[in-house]
């Protein structure tokens, strides 16, 4: 057995792989590290995604004002649009998703400080 560390979609997880007497077995091959996500790097409350999903629109930018129960962004799960909404008056210190991005359940999506 051969213990394998894989990164899919930002999340760890260990592989064991078991070799089978009598087939070739071709050398692993690297592939290229795909680039991080941007974080973001604002300060204040964190807004984070209730659910898996894409993001279909995004309404703010960092530095906007906001309001409590404005739309920052729409993101589509189960083929639903469920508005992500402002949970207080503030400003948004910064943005980490764009539009047409997957994101899931928990990821950070804007900072309002």
């Amino acid at each position: 057995m051969k213990k394998y560390r894989v990164n899919v979609n930002g999340t760890a997880y260990e592989v064991e792989i078991e070799e089978m007497a009598g087939a070739p077995v071709a050398a692993p091959v690297a592939a290229p590290a795909a680039a991080p996500a941007p974080a973001a790097s604002g300060a204040g409350e964190s807004i984070n995604a209730p659910m898996p999903g894409n993001i279909l629109s995004v309404n703010v930018a960092a530095g906007d004002t906001v309001k409590k129960g404005q739309v920052l962004m729409v993101l589509e799960a189960m083929k639903m649009e469920n508005e992500i909404m402002a949970p207080r008056d503030g400003k948004v210190t910064a943005v980490a998703v764009a539009k047409g991005a997957a994101v899931e359940s928990g990821a950070l999506l804007c900072t309002i400080q």
